[in-house]
């Protein structure tokens, strides 16, 4: 079955079908580096890790390029902020991203380009669209004239004449319309500024993204994403630039959903994000990264403490029974490892994970059944290959990279996971004794838990664990 997804532009589910044959480029809007990365912001990195991997196993080669926006006035508010050099805080927070994206296991892009080393580009860029006559200087400012481009608007459905004023200078009177966005914004006192033929100034944040993609991606390229949230006005101004330049660009939109706080788009400026890193020291990045892959990727992610632990209960236990498994058939290579029809047709059919989990919770009972009945090592083995080949499109096969590495790290981290994989199998046993109604089996297993230090707790979603903590007495 070929992948179809849901395409914005043209607000259908359209058939994959790739500029050059077997080569799938993708370019993915990313980091503005002037904080700490939240659990909002990671969700297009994961949407895009999980559509490479499908993209992989379906026989592409993979060409994906994630910008840093590493100037930019939220950077520069910043510096001020916290008293330091404006590239000192975009070098610390895009490592704080690069972190966090390795925390969850995303595949590295093919290339991470910043803004400020493709000034050239965006020079020559603007220079083409005053040619064209879609741009204009004015006093050391350069304008996108909206007005000269007939489709703009098409992609977020909107009319010139319906949007607001085009928020991003501080000289609208530079303006011939007010909805005209700057491609350059002339320099302030004390500001950063590159020189240009219209004098010195920085560059505006669509323009980055579009002579970025340029250089990488060729003048056009399958697949451009980001968040809903970047579909006006930054996706509608890059094909504005972009095309109004010659540029065919990209043929494909994709946009993610938000994480949500109390139904709210999770950000920093309405004070609801919960940055990786405080939320990692309550959950695994594997168990958080299950969470963000398990809802549809144009879905919104309702975000809380409960449902995070819901959901790292759900994962435990599929965890739980590839960790017997292998304990009793060994590590394979899933070189080979055919992925179930069910799984796949969700998949092609615009990265449906709530249905590909549909098949992978109905093989993972089978797997236990097999356990259960003391099958053999060849259908255990077949059967364990078939569960962690759909984990491992996902990126959270317990047994691949880089979550069997860090488990063997000696971290405190990996020491974590070593625990809670120990006593997810031993929990996983118990359940099963209590599904037979071998209490004796169930509480001899909870003793030896309790004996070791671990405080059981049943609930309605299974038994939750963790460490017992010492009595003063």
């Amino acid at each position: 079955m070929t992948l179809h997804r849901y395409d914005t532009a043209t607000s259908s589910l359209r058939p994959f079908t790739p500029l050059v044959p077997n080569v799938a480029s993708m370019y993915l809007c990313g980091a503005t580096v002037q904080s700490n990365p939240h659990v909002g912001h990671l969700r297009s990195g994961i949407v895009f890790d999980v559509l490479g991997r499908w993209l992989r196993h379906s026989g592409y080669q993979v060409i994906l390029c994630r910008n840093v926006t590493d100037i930019d006035d939220k950077i520069l508010h910043r510096a001020v902020h916290e008293e330091r050099a404006w590239w000192a805080v975009a070098q610390h927070y895009e490592r704080a991203f690069q972190a966090a994206y390795d925390a969850l296991g995303c595949i590295p892009p093919t290339i991470e380009p910043r803004a400020t080393g493709h000034v050239p580009q965006m020079i020559e860029l603007m220079q083409t669209l005053i040619e064209r006559g879609h741009a204009y200087a004015s006093d050391g400012d350069v304008y996108f004239d909206v007005r000269s481009f007939a489709e703009y608007g098409a992609l977020s459905n909107q009319k010139p004449d319906d949007m607001l004023p085009a928020a991003d200078s501080d000289h609208g009177s530079r303006k011939r319309d007010p909805r005209d966005f700057a491609l350059w914004k002339s320099a302030k006192p004390g500001d950063p500024f590159w020189n240009t033929p219209w004098g010195p100034g920085r560059p505006g944040w669509h323009l980055e993204c579009s002579a970025m993609a340029q250089a990488y991606l060729g003048e056009t390229f399958d697949i451009h994403g980001g968040g809903l949230d970047l579909i006006f006005p930054h996706h509608e101004n890059e094909i504005a630039q972009s095309k109004a330049a010659g540029m065919g660009f990209a043929q494909y939109w994709l946009h993610n959903a938000w994480v949500t706080a109390a139904g709210e788009k999770m950000s920093k400026s309405l004070g609801n994000s919960m940055v990786v890193f405080d939320v990692l020291d309550r959950i695994r990045a594997i168990e958080l990264r299950w969470y963000l892959v398990s809802a549809h990727y144009r879905s919104n992610l309702e975000f809380s403490d409960d449902a995070l632990q819901e959901s790292g209960a759900a994962f435990r236990r599929i965890e739980g029974y590839v960790m017997r498994a292998a304990e009793r058939t060994g590590v394979a290579d899933l070189t080979g490892v055919t992925i179930d029809a069910a799984f796949s047709a969700a998949m092609n059919d615009d990265l449906g994970v709530p249905a590909a989990l549909a098949a992978l919770h109905e093989l993972v009972t089978e797997g236990n059944r097999q356990l259960s009945a003391d099958a053999s090592d060849d259908q255990i083995r077949t059967t364990l290959n078939r569960v962690r080949a759909m984990l491992d499109i996902l990126g959270v096969d317990p047994l691949a990279s880089p979550w069997r590495e860090r488990a063997a790290g000696g971290s405190d981290e990996a020491l974590r996971e070593i625990v809670n994989a120990l006593v997810s199998t031993q929990l996983a046993e118990r359940q099963q004794a209590r599904e037979h109604r071998d209490f004796a089996t169930a509480d001899a297993i909870r003793d030896r838990l309790t004996a070791a230090g671990i405080a059981l707790e049943d609930t309605p979603d299974g038994a939750r664990w963790s460490i017992a903590q010492e009595s003063d007495n």
